[in-house]
């Protein structure tokens, strides 16, 4: 079964199972998926919002890049268990004779060259996420402005996370050439998604204390204890017993 046919309580099982695949690979292409399957409904949500009437079309194009990155993640989720598989079956080849040897060599380094490219196409899928999501900020329904910082912190982590799994393979490639381009690219990549990321993430924060203090000074603010309010502590009550509370007061209240 493919990684992304499985259920999420599967793939969480299988991922705890004390197997080596699916792995840390796995998981961070289904942290990128995530993540911009967030935006993509952040973009839902604002679609028929009040407001952003003449933003149909650029909410539209952005889901739809959306929706295409979430396939790639899915596809490089997949194929990152499949050459790690690739791998294992290489590493137990034969090796008896220099022939062998020499076959099992030349699979093994194959293997670790895929299992390198593959995490960095990840990190290319990440940035081109970012990004979008970056777009976002500020220009969405701001009831779900959280889930953007969430889908941004959630990339970051996917775009990390693929970071690593493309060094754990760097020292065992023996083309040293292939081996400093992928770091080299690896560094390029992180060097301009990573503070894109974090940047979205703090405009959020922003927004949301900018947020909280309008609404906290406007003269009938949802945040505001109005001077007329009741308080009643439910700490030490059940449903029940705030409910009955709650309605004594109420009582005592319109009997005056």
């Amino acid at each position: 079964m493919k990684i992304a046919d499985m259920k999420v309580t599967e793939l969480i099982n299988e991922v705890g199972s004390g197997t080596p695949a699916p792995g840390g690979g796995a998981v961070a292409g289904l942290a990128g998926g995530v993540g911009v399957a967030l935006t993509m409904m952040v973009n839902g949500l604002t679609l028929d919002k009040k407001g952003f009437e003449n933003d149909r079309e650029r909410l539209l194009d952005a889901i739809a890049k959306g929706n295409e990155l979430k396939e790639r993640f899915i596809d490089v989720m997949n194929r990152d268990s499949e050459v790690f598989d690739v791998l294992i079956e290489s590493l137990a080849l034969p090796k008896d004779d220099d022939a062998h040897k020499a076959i099992r060599r030349g699979a093994v380094q194959a293997s670790f060259r895929s299992c390198t490219q593959v995490p960095l196409t990840m990190m290319e899928i990440c940035a081109e996420a970012i990004d979008l999501c970056a777009e976002l900020v500020g220009t969405t329904n701001p009831n779900v402005v959280s889930d953007l910082g969430i889908a941004a912190l959630t990339l970051k982590t996917a775009m990390q996370s693929a970071w690593l799994n493309v060094l754990i393979n760097l020292s065992s490639l023996k083309d040293k050439a292939f081996a400093d381009e992928c770091c080299k690219k690896g560094e390029e990549l992180l060097a301009h998604a990573i503070p894109v990321a974090q940047e979205s993430y703090e405009k959020v924060l922003e927004e949301m204390r900018q947020r909280d203090y309008n609404d906290s000074h406007r003269a009938a603010a949802p945040l505001k204890q109005a001077e007329d309010a009741v308080l009643l502590d439910t700490t030490e009550l059940d449903f029940q017993q705030s409910e009955e509370a709650i309605l004594r007061i109420i009582r005592e209240r319109t009997s005056r």
